[in-house]
């Protein structure tokens, strides 16, 4: 998430005047929003009177062979073997723990490792993982939508294998650009063979849906390159393929550049969206295309907006209805490493607490319903907003008149969609939303 200022203007013109890429809303509120809790709140409480039956089971693997110039995910690059096998420990006596705070009925409808880079992890340790998911939390992902994050340099046969087993169903690849010289210019050692022989791989492996990562904005990228990634992307007939403007952040490779170019970034998204759209694939979000003819899946993008999350491991957030909570949030190499280190330190009944988050309010919870459903391109269902807060959201949400006023979005029966105007406009359009209590919170974070 790149920084915002402490307030935002309320008015819809002068939030679009400050430029169409502002902030990635991926997930409402933000993990720079996250304070620690005091006092620390028991798993069992936070649990206690929430909906359990429809739960999403996500590991975070703080693990990476390089750290990208772009990249401000919470992760440590080559780490020694013994870290690992700590990590995974600990990850197992966390999960006894929450497991034991959660109802008898919990039931997990989705699963997913990411990153980091979780096939950075051995075979072995990926079947490790999977047991664990299996014998802990009842989760086979032979039944139950399961996706994994990987890196070319990591997507082996050896691996894909264990990932095609345990069923897994979607790989995911982050190549960002098919040209040597434009992943270099964001500080990635990336060999084109062996992208491609990463992708032959996953093909081979029999997994059903492969989605490719691509960058747009990247330095010495011009129109004609931006196109030759897309198409060489599609001679694998990706299942999905999201399309991310490359964003300058703290602590980054690159945050230091200071460079701005909204005009570029927006005409290559728009190259890219339509060239996708004419080549059979409907577009989901700003971000994500999915091919049209693809086998049904379920939806890969967290957007249960009133179901759970239960993460593992360090930088997973869970979302336990009114409260959402973490481990604490770094980006710099020394501040992950020591809340690694802190992590596989920790005594077992440490885990039972909620120790840094968020405590979401009726305004917040509604916010970010709003949110999670207006920036999907299934838009905002107005009855079942109403279903779920027993008000109406054009009146709890003025600011939903300026866009039908602006053409940024149409209603047709109780559906209101963000038009393709305004889809474009989705990372100006989330933070205009955000509220001022959360702008505060993530303005004031203390970057480390």
């Amino acid at each position: 998430m790149t920084p915002l200022p402490p307030t935002l203007p309320t008015d819809l013109p002068d939030a679009l005047a400050r430029g169409p890429y502002q902030a990635y809303t991926y997930a409402y509120p933000h993990k720079t929003a996250y304070r620690p809790l005091d006092p620390p709140v028991a798993l069992r409480d936070a649990w206690a009177h929430e909906r359990q039956d429809h739960l999403f089971l996500y590991l975070h693997v703080p693990f990476c062979e390089m750290r990208c110039g772009f990249c401000n995910l919470f992760t440590t690059v080559n780490a020694p073997r013994p870290l690992e096998e700590a990590y995974l420990d600990a990850v197992e006596r966390q999960a006894r723990v929450i497991r034991a705070a959660l109802g008898e009925g919990a039931h997990f409808a989705r699963a997913a490792l990411g990153g980091g880079t979780p096939t950075f992890l051995r075979a072995g340790d990926l079947e490790r993982v999977f047991d664990l998911f299996q014998g802990t939390f009842g989760v086979d992902p032979h039944a139950v939508p399961t996706s994994v994050e990987t890196s070319p340099a990591t997507a082996t046969p050896e691996r894909l294998a264990v990932l095609a087993a345990r069923g897994v169903d979607r790989v995911s690849i982050g190549v960002q650009s098919f040209l040597d010289s434009e992943v270099r210019s964001v500080g990635r050692a990336q060999d084109g063979a062996q992208v491609r022989r990463a992708l032959d791989s996953i093909r081979a492996s029999g997994v059903r849906a492969l989605n490719i990562d691509l960058i747009y904005g990247l330095a010495h990228q011009t129109p004609d390159t931006w196109v030759q990634s897309l198409e060489t992307a599609l001679t694998w007939a990706p299942e999905e393929l999201f399309l991310y403007p490359l964003y300058v952040r703290p602590l980054t490779g690159i945050g230091r550049l200071g460079r701005s170019w909204d005009d570029e970034r927006l005409d290559l998204y728009r190259l890219g969206r339509d060239l996708l759209k004419g080549r059979g694939y409907v577009q989901t979000s700003m971000r994500r295309f999915q091919r049209a003819d693809a086998p049904p899946g379920d939806e890969p993008e967290y957007t249960c907006q009133l179901d759970g999350m239960v993460g593992l491991g360090v930088g997973a957030r869970s979302y336990a209805g009114a409260l959402h909570y973490s481990s604490e949030y770094a980006v710099g190499a020394a501040g992950v490493r020591d809340i690694i280190t802190d992590f596989v330190g920790r005594p077992d009944e440490t885990f039972a607490l909620a120790t840094h988050g968020f405590h979401l309010n009726a305004d917040e919870r509604r916010r970010r319903y709003l949110l999670q459903s207006l920036l999907h391109a299934a838009g905002l269902d107005l009855a079942a907003y109403r279903a779920a807060f027993g008000s109406g959201a054009l009146a709890d949400w003025p600011q939903l008149h300026a866009l039908l006023a602006h053409g940024l979005a149409a209603r047709v029966g109780d559906i209101l969609t963000l038009t393709p105007a305004g889809l474009e406009q989705s990372d100006a359009l989330g933070p205009w939303l955000y509220s001022a209590a959360v702008n505060d919170l993530s303005g004031a974070f203390e970057w480390r």
